[in-house]
């Protein structure tokens, strides 16, 4: 069991920090910027391609928090990958040591620096929780054993924020439904 899901079980308040991964492969400021939070938060939010902008993978420098003793939260998002890489990506997280995971669906690359790339979207975020769970349970979404199974502490966002509120309550629903066991909330400015 992560250290996040231990402190929440025990009823502790909880913080998390949230760092982006840089645009290329030099990670010495975003470990540095880790590294301010050690002792500050339970664990780190690392962002999967940030606004739709193409940067080093949130799994990559998870896996580095992982090897310096932190305890990150993988944002995985559905924009650029189907189910099966999404579920391959969960399963790889877990075999790098990386235990929680934060399901988006994700900004349309519209919005990013790559305007032509093409979305993927077969899940969304309550769908990937649903695979989260499926996995957890040693299973993928076709129904197949899995050789180990992973226990990752799934989380999802919800927006009090916004303008529509009853559609973001509907949702926060259906994903705390799907397997959600913490819910991160963004600002009105925010993008999902």
């Amino acid at each position: 069991m992560s250290r996040l899901a231990q402190a929440l079980e025990r009823r502790k308040f909880v913080v998390t920090g949230e760092i982006g991964p840089p645009k290329g492969v030099d990670l010495e400021k975003c470990l540095k910027d880790a590294d301010h939070l050690r002792d500050k938060v339970t664990a780190i939010n690392v962002t999967d391609l940030q606004s739709a902008v193409m940067r080093v993978g949130s799994m990559a420098v998870c896996a580095k928090l992982v090897e310096r003793g932190l305890e990150p939260i993988y944002q995985l998002t559905c924009r650029d990958r189907n189910r099966l890489a999404l579920q391959s990506d969960l399963l790889s997280a877990w075999a790098l040591g990386i235990r929680n995971v934060l399901c988006l669906s994700g900004d349309h690359p519209s919005l990013g620096d790559h305007i032509d790339a093409k979305p993927v979207f077969d899940l969304d975020s309550v769908q990937l929780l649903k695979a989260v769970a499926i996995l957890n349970n040693g299973k993928d979404m076709a129904d197949h054993e899995l050789e180990g199974k992973p226990n990752l502490f799934a989380g999802a966002v919800v927006n009090p924020g916004t303008d529509a509120l009853e559609p973001q309550l509907i949702k926060m629903e259906k994903k705390i439904e799907a397997g959600s066991r913490i819910l991160s909330t963004l600002g009105k400015e925010d993008k999902v």
